[in-house]
C-alpha cells in the first residue's frame, strides 16, 4: 500500500470511527458533520434526496426512532474496505449488524458510500444500503471499532 494509500486509510478509520460514535449516541450535529449536503439516501425502498438541514435532521431523526424502538445496543461492522475514485473522491463498502438487546441481529446490509473531500474533510454525499449479498470487496481494507462510552 502506498504512502498516499495509508494517508487516506487512517483518515477513513477516522471517519467512520466519528461516524459511527455520532450514529450510536444520536447526535444530530455531529452526525450531519460527516454529510455533504445535498445528498441521497437509497435504501431498496426508497431514494430520499437530503438537501437542506430540515429534512437531514427529519429523515434522521426517523431513523434514529426506529433505531430506539428496536433497542439496539450495538453496530457491528463485519468487514470494511475502500477504493479511492479520485483525489476528493472514495467509494467505501461498509457491511454491518445492528444488534438487539438479546444479543440477537436486527438487521445487516452493505452499505455503499461516496465521500468527496470538502474543506479538509471527507463527507458522505450519497449512501446506497443492499442486502448484505450485494457486498463487494473494494481495493483497501480498514477497521472500524466503538467503545460505548
Amino acid at each position: 500500500m502506498s504512502y498516499i494509500s495509508l494517508m487516506h486509510k487512517s483518515a477513513i478509520e477516522q471517519f467512520f470511527q466519528r461516524y459511527l460514535t455520532a450514529f450510536h449516541q444520536q447526535n444530530m450535529s455531529d452526525m450531519q458533520q460527516c454529510y455533504q449536503l445535498p445528498c441521497t439516501l437509497h435504501t431498496p425502498d426508497k431514494v430520499v434526496l437530503i438537501a437542506s438541514d430540515k429534512v437531514f435532521e427529519q429523515e434522521f431523526l426517523d431513523i434514529f426512532t426506529v433505531l430506539s424502538h428496536a433497542e439496539i445496543k450495538r453496530f457491528v461492522a463485519l468487514k470494511a474496505s475502500f477504493s479511492q475514485l479520485s483525489e476528493t473522491l472514495i467509494l467505501a463498502c461498509v457491511d454491518w449488524q445492528f444488534i438487539g438487546p438479546q444479543a440477537e441481529v436486527f438487521t445487516d446490509f452493505s452499505a455503499f458510500y461516496h465521500l468527496a473531500l470538502s474543506e479538509g474533510q471527507w463527507r458522505i454525499f450519497n449512501v446506497v444500503s443492499q442486502d448484505l449479498s450485494q457486498s463487494i470487496d473494494l481495493k483497501h481494507a480498514f477497521n472500524i471499532f466503538y467503545n460505548k462510552v
